[in-house]
């Protein structure tokens, strides 16, 4: 059986204590793997070789010579391309059809995006006046934060977690990265990217395990850890504010959310459908920014939820290696417990089910973790099915008569991580924007991402921005010079 090992200063290892946990393929419920725990030792290990890795080679490189590095590393991905999207496959189980579009391509143009970036980067210059008339310059340079603790989830694990490396890569900074327990393979496959790629040993490490009294843990409260960058639920995120706290690191937290989507009559029906299937079912509904919560203006009520019905029921269900296959598996058997447990809560609290609501059986794959697309519609919006964030293929659609109405229920909500808004109408598009809680708001699209743009949540769902010039503001120290002339 495949044996998952850790990346630490170049070079594969067991680690020291030699622990395994299973890995688990989401659609058969089969261990396809085992993974090494990382123990506190060896997280200290990693820690110190990216720490002087900082003091190594990597330092004495430019920008441009960090950025093509970097597009090295992009074009190693996309090179084995399909051992990438395999390893996805098995971790997640999400469908080839998305993995081949989504997750792969974007993991390899995160780098490509980041070197560039960093290559056309440039700090503030202001000159001043002196009382002798002399003057004098004062200038900006980014200086590397030092060694990056990168805490990914296991719902896009190869995306998200090169959104992190990237950009700390490309500021200078080395890595020492935790992936989920669920999803350990591309993490530790871009390993060897790395080494052939020319990243210099100890820049980019790989550690294994669990978050409390495991690997995560240990690597938040390591002192040498200079900043944390994290995705993943908001308590989770709560414990490593704490853990950051101690040596004043500094932290950028993606957290949770329970998103909505308001639909207006005078919305493009077509679009509206398309756009609200995929927001709420894509990834089987594993995506932060989905939608759990839609609220559609009274005219146009029933034909919506009629029309969302008939595509949350039209998903093909499979093999996630085939093609044909669109809704795959949740990621295991304890989520989707937790998922199923709010079908049951939606039941009790007197839930109209319109579509869904229980186990998606699947003909070869009995044993796999599958639910159903599932619609809701009349609870009031103090059931939990609309106030908790599930992370499942599911919504719920109320009606709505007024646009304050619809902003107040969208923003009845201690999340704040994005929104969507289906309009014909410029300026009221405008408007709603403008107050909707969140940090990303599309309108009439979901999910289109320009990587230049500030990525993160308001209120419970996050701390900081990701993206562009955002991402170097986290990754680096400005250190301002004054020259006296």
């Amino acid at each position: 059986m495949l044996q998952i090992q850790h990346f630490i200063d170049g070079k594969y290892t067991n680690g020291t204590k030699g622990r395994t946990f299973e890995n688990v393929f989401p659609a058969t419920g089969e261990v396809t793997a085992k993974v090494f725990e990382a123990s506190k030792d060896d997280v200290d290990r990693a820690v110190t070789a990216a720490k002087k890795a900082l003091k190594g080679p990597w330092a004495k490189m430019s920008p441009n010579e960090r950025a093509t590095v970097l597009r090295r590393v992009a074009d190693g991905i996309n090179e084995r391309f399909d051992e990438f999207l395999r390893a996805e496959i098995l971790d997640t189980g999400k469908p080839r059809s998305i993995a081949s579009h989504l997750d792969i391509p974007r993991g390899a143009a995160n780098f490509n995006v980041f070197a560039d970036y960093i290559a056309a980067s440039s700090t503030e210059t202001f000159q001043m006046h002196t009382p002798d008339g002399a003057g004098a310059l004062n200038y900006a340079l980014r200086v590397p934060r030092g060694v990056i603790a990168v805490i990914c989830p296991w719902n896009l694990p190869l995306l998200l977690m090169t959104w992190k490396v990237a950009p700390a890569l490309a500021c200078g900074n080395t890595v020492v990265v935790k992936p989920s327990e669920e999803t350990p393979r591309t993490a530790s496959l871009l390993g060897e990217v790395m080494l052939k790629a020319g990243v210099p040993d100890g820049v980019y490490n790989v550690v294994h395990g669990f978050g409390g009294g495991s690997a995560g843990e240990h690597l938040t409260r390591h002192p040498d850890v200079d900043g944390i960058t994290f995705t993943g639920e908001t308590v989770t995120g709560e414990a490593i504010m704490a853990a950051a706290s101690q040596g004043v690191r500094p932290v950028s937290l993606e957290l949770g959310g329970k998103n909505p989507g308001i639909v207006f009559n005078d919305a493009d029906l077509d679009a509206a459908i398309e756009g609200s299937g995929r927001s709420c079912f894509a990834n089987t509904g594993q995506v932060c920014l989905g939608t759990e919560r839609l609220y559609v203006q009274r005219g146009i009520f029933d034909e919506f939820v009629s029309r969302l019905a008939a595509k949350a029921q039209a998903y093909r269900f499979g093999d996630p290696f085939e093609d044909a296959t669109t809704m795959g598996p949740l990621i295991s058997d304890i989520h989707r417990k937790k998922v199923l447990s709010y079908f049951d809560k939606a039941k009790q609290e007197g839930a109209t089910i319109v579509a869904g609501g229980g186990v998606q059986p699947v003909a070869g794959f009995d044993k796999g973790y599958w639910v159903q697309p599932t619609i809701w519609t009349g609870l009031p919006e103090t059931a939990s099915v609309i106030t908790d964030e599930i992370f499942g293929p599911c919504t719920h659609v109320a009606p709505f008569d007024s646009e304050d109405e619809a902003i107040a229920m969208a923003n009845n909500t201690p999340y704040g991580l994005a929104a969507s808004v289906w309009t014909r109408d410029l300026q009221r598009a405008h408007r709603v924007a403008s107050q909707i809680e969140v940090g990303i708001h599309w309108v009439n699209c979901w999910f289109l991402r320009d990587l230049r743009t500030p990525f993160g949540g308001s209120k419970r769902s996050g701390i900081g921005r990701e993206g562009g010039v955002h991402s170097l503001e986290f990754y680096t120290e400005l250190r301002n010079v004054c020259v006296k002339l």
